[in-house]
């Protein structure tokens, strides 16, 4: 049997554009060794399209508030479709300064922020502390930002399993070895570890971190992603009591710290930001720094449990973007290189795939970001 595409990666992105695809009456499998346990399961699940603005990155913050938009039918659809809970919560966030170097940069930020026409007000030390109680007396002051939310990305990962099982998703848990071409050079399916292959008219490597490594593809066809390693930990309180209603971002004397407060009590807190290739291991000092940053910002975490210590590898691109759209190998897709912004684009990204797959336009905000531009960017295998 020969099926419509099959999908090299079953991480967020994979899962979601093979749930998409599927609905849009597409045969397709996902193939990965262990659907939802890769990047997208060690994330926070923050929807940040204000506070992750960055300078110089303008075009992308256009992807991320059209991506934030669809955010809440996305959410309800799969849940429906799942009949399972995603955690999505329109919280808010507070983004703060601990000292007045911090408060600077903040400034900074806002500024920028209101240039681009995206919701964002200034707050007083004493502002902050009244929206958010739990936070140090000594914080200098923030900002306010309610378009910020957040999803349990891990309730996420295991929705979008069961969604596409139940539309008819082939989840196919063994390793890609190779992309299969025909003689004419075109993508045909894949080659999988146990020997077995699946057939496909089209291939969509999802593969996160790992999607420039991907065998049986032309140097040069797939775009440049890097692993950037992040450190994340998880805190369990009770739910009775809740240490934050809504997500709390701060400068710590320069260093950058969030903190992501679920529905059950338990606080997620993170990330470190880190180049050390495709190491995965869970560093004491690491986790030593985010707790001592989340404590001089919200000094209750000491009265928390530790749940878990986890690393996980964002797919890091050259400009931070993301690469979605058809390669220049015949029936070779690509959707990699979503960075920090994985959860957030991920609606976006299956709408595209799915638009791709079944030759209609992708979505306005995503047309930048097509793959062709990875040359203008060094790319190279």
């Amino acid at each position: 049997m020969v099926l419509d595409a099959v999908f090299v990666g079953g991480g967020v992105i994979g899962l979601s554009g093979a749930w998409a695809a599927a609905r849009a009456g597409l045969q397709v499998a996902v193939a990965d060794p262990a659907p939802g346990r890769g990047a997208s399961w060690v994330a926070a699940g923050l929807l940040a399209p204000v506070s992750e603005a960055h300078f110089g990155e303008e075009i992308l913050v256009r992807l991320l508030v059209a991506a934030a938009g669809r955010w809440e039918a996305f959410a309800a659809a799969l849940e429906s479709a799942s009949g399972r809970p995603v955690g999505y919560r329109r919280c808010g966030a507070v983004a703060v300064a601990l000292d007045a170097s911090d408060q600077a940069v903040l400034g900074q930020l806002l500024r920028f922020q209101h240039e681009l026409g995206l919701e964002a007000t200034r707050l007083s030390a004493s502002e902050c502390r009244a929206l958010v109680p739990a936070l140090a007396p000594g914080i200098r002051g923030g900002v306010d930002i309610p378009g910020d939310h957040q999803v349990d990305n891990r309730l996420l990962v295991e929705a979008l399993s069961t969604a596409c099982d139940r539309v008819g998703v082939r989840l196919v848990r063994t390793a890609v070895t190779a992309v299969e071409r025909t003689r004419s050079g075109a993508a045909a399916g894949v080659r999988l570890r146990d020997g077995s292959g699946v057939r496909a008219r089209a291939v969509v490597v999802a593969a996160g971190c790992e999607s420039s490594l991907v065998a049986g593809v032309p140097a040069g066809v797939l775009p440049p992603i890097r692993p950037v390693k992040g450190h994340v930990v998880r805190l369990r309180g009770d739910p009775d009591r809740a240490l934050l209603d809504r997500s709390v971002r701060g400068l710590v004397h320069g260093r950058p710290c969030y903190l992501v407060p679920r529905a059950d009590g338990s606080l997620v807190v993170g990330a470190t930001v880190e180049e050390r290739g495709f190491d995965r291991s869970v560093q004491a000092g690491a986790v030593h720094a985010l707790l001592d940053d989340a404590r001089a910002l919200v000094p209750g975490v000491d009265e928390l449990e530790l749940d878990e210590c986890s690393a996980g590898l964002r797919p890091g691109s050259p400009d931070n973007g993301p690469f979605v759209g058809w390669t220049h190998m015949e029936g070779l897709a690509v959707a990699a290189g979503h960075y920090r912004n994985g959860i957030l684009l991920a609606p976006i990204t299956a709408e595209a795939l799915a638009a791709l797959l079944t030759g209609n336009q992708v979505p306005e905000a995503l047309a930048p970001f097509a793959p062709d531009r990875a040359a203008a960017l060094g790319a190279g295998r």
